[in-house]
């Protein structure tokens, strides 16, 4: 079973993941440092050219 990341959406191997958990019991799962420090600063993945979020926005899904 695959993750995927919380913050851009890509798919995570199996043991590569960088998880978080907030206080409420949630678990977030990062592909990347890059990733998990954009979450942190509050940062709008719809706004980032390289996540897939903002890709499937624009019209230019891989």
């Amino acid at each position: 079973m695959n993750m995927k990341c919380s913050y851009c959406g890509r798919e995570i191997k199996k043991g590569r993941a960088r998880l978080f958990v907030k206080n409420d019991g949630t678990i977030l799962s990062f592909c990347s440092s890059k990733c998990e420090k954009s979450y942190m600063m509050k940062r709008d993945p719809r706004k980032k050219k390289w996540t897939m979020i903002s890709r499937k926005l624009r019209g230019k899904e891989q």
